[in-house]
């Protein structure tokens, strides 16, 4: 099998000034346009001077109406819309990509381990910091504490944000940083921050564990980084993002200083692919005050945007934050939290639909997406028909008869199929088996009406969509359990789910008129990969190859050590 390479024009490309023709013109063997009207082509031409798509269809006549472009040739190659992850988070990747690596690790120990390989030597003042465990991982399921990590780091203070980015855990000497900060509470006792938790033992100790709204009480004593280091972050994140096939990025939650950068990064030339900024709102002021002040941006390059504003119900599964209508079925007593108050929820919603923003809703919970819902249905009114695409982000545990009101009420389910497979071995744990039945249930969101936008959360998951097309279509681990997968009936094809990056993705953006599918007058961003996903045995849709990606009809990724085609 001929696999697309490092092509002269195509080596030629990567560097500006060198690609001067007006039309271009790539074969494959097939291309996916995601176009209903034409879901499959030989060819696709596009003018190089605006990256806009000018004709699809058989190579024979898209030679002949273009017979002096120079070509490209991917030989059985097979070539997709590009890939838009529909709920992720550029700097905080960018920042793990920068901290020691801890998704995976097996126990306590482990998470020891990776932090002594990743620590050579401490600046006086600094923190050692580290992203990603997971105590579900762990043989005791149970929250580690803050002795776990003194003995290897006594001196040192030490900061680990969870998995899902809704806990963390700190070591004594992080502590008596915050101890020794004027005007600070003290950590022990029993009260406990709004929309948050510490986690503290019998004496009323903090553990060391925060959740969710108590974590700024850690995160606003580690100095900030400089500017040059946050560069550095976008810088490794959006390498990694194209790397892995993304032509595009919803990035929810966005700061004013976060904005501030990737413009500049845009105005440089350095965004090799499309952010659609969702604008954190903390309560109703900071970001949204901006984007109500001074209306949607969008930058002239088409590559940077803001639209939209990212609002907070609860907090996460895994670190039991989630809101519940019911106990946990795993901790009496508990049901979660709620981030924000329902009140200030409403007052959030109202200000933003009243300055024409697309709202996005964190809610994992079924008492956190109803109360969503129920906003959501309460300030639309009679709007509720009109094409708002208000979101729910994650929709992950939705009590069965909440779910056909997405479709109703005409709200997005941005959903992410890697947090069904990574979540599957505790979830009803967590649940329970009836309310499991409303839990990453893709199938049952399709049948209501409802869209699906797919995405990662990466950092929480990898920021790799093949693994989402991969859990989407198997709901299995990628050691192939359980067999036939965790609740099969669920499952998407694989047209669902790659529509589900692509068009609807670009869709739940107000984007389906520039991406999201290749036809005429749209961008051409696509991804080139080694096999067709439309044809592949599910259980290998995680092995496919990027062999490279483009964004405006100009390559922004290219993979190594394949050989030429001439």
């Amino acid at each position: 099998m001929r696999r697309i390479a490092c092509l002269a024009l195509l080596a030629a490309c990567l560097h500006p000034g060198h690609c001067a023709a007006e039309v271009r013109v790539l074969l494959a063997r097939t291309i996916h346009t995601g176009d209903p009207a034409q879901p499959a082509a030989g060819a696709l031409a596009w003018d190089t001077d605006n990256g806009r798509v000018l004709a699809v269809g058989t190579a024979a006549a898209l030679l002949q109406r273009y017979p002096q472009a120079p070509r490209i040739d991917a030989g059985e190659a097979t070539v997709v819309p590009g890939l838009i992850d529909a709920h992720a988070h550029l700097l905080y990747l960018g920042y793990t990509l920068m901290q020691a690596d801890l998704i995976g690790a097996r126990s306590k120990d482990e998470v020891i381990e990776r932090l002594r390989a990743f620590v050579i030597d401490v600046p006086q003042g600094a923190w050692v910091r580290g992203n990603g465990w997971d105590q579900n991982l762990w043989p005791q399921k149970t929250f580690p504490t803050r002795a776990d990590l003194d003995a290897a780091f006594p001196d040192v203070p030490v900061w680990l944000d969870r998995v899902d980015g809704h806990a963390g855990w700190a070591n004594s000497a992080a502590l008596r940083v915050i101890a020794g900060r004027e005007g600070t509470r003290p950590l022990a006792g029993d009260w406990q921050p709004e929309g948050g938790r510490i986690e503290r033992d019998g004496t009323g100790q903090p553990t060391g564990v925060f959740v969710d709204g108590a974590m700024h009480l850690v995160t606003d004593a580690i100095p900030a980084l400089d500017e040059a280091s946050r560069e550095r972050a976008l810088a490794l994140a959006l390498e990694k993002a194209v790397s892995n096939g993304l032509t595009g990025v919803h990035d929810m939650g966005v700061s004013r200083a976060d904005l501030a950068l990737m413009k500049r990064f845009a105005a440089q030339g350095r965004l090799p692919l499309r952010i659609d900024a969702y604008a954190y709102a903390d309560g109703n002021q900071g970001a949204l005050d901006d984007l109500c002040r001074d209306g949607p941006y969008r930058d002239a390059g088409g590559r940077l945007k803001m639209q939209g504003v990212k609002l907070f119900m609860d907090g996460a599964l895994g670190s039991r934050g989630a809101a519940m209508l019911a106990d946990y079925s795993d901790d009496p007593h508990n049901r979660g939290l709620l981030v924000t108050s329902p009140e200030d929820f409403e007052t959030a919603v109202r200000k933003a639909g009243g300055c024409k923003l697309q709202v996005a809703t964190h809610a994992i919970g079924d008492r956190g997406n109803r109360i969503v819902l129920d906003t959501y249905e309460k300030v639309l009114g009679s709007r509720k028909g009109e094409d708002h695409r208000w979101r729910i982000e994650h929709a992950q545990v939705v009590a069965p008869a909440d779910i056909p009101r997405f479709g109703k009420l005409g709200v997005i389910a941005s959903m992410q199929p890697t947090h069904a497979t990574s979540d599957m071995g505790w979830a009803e744990q967590r649940v329970g088996p009836k309310r499991i039945k409303g839990a990453y249930a893709w199938q049952r969101y399709l049948k209501s009406g409802a869209r699906l936008a797919l995405g990662s959360d990466f950092p929480v998951e990898q920021v790799d969509p093949r693994l989402g097309l991969y859990a989407a279509v198997t709901r299995q681990d990628r050691a192939g359990q359980p067999p036939g997968g965790w609740q099969p009936e669920q499952r998407l094809s694989a047209a669902e789910a790659l529509r589900g990056f692509t068009r609807d993705a670009a869709w739940a953006g107000h984007d389906e008129q520039q991406v999201g599918r290749l036809q005429p007058e749209l961008r051409a961003d696509f991804v080139i990969l080694d096999r067709d996903p439309l044809t592949v045995p599910a259980d290998q849709l995680g092995e496919l190859k990027v062999l490279s990606t483009w964004v405006d009809g100009e390559p922004v990724y290219q993979a190594t050590g394949t050989a030429a085609v001439r």
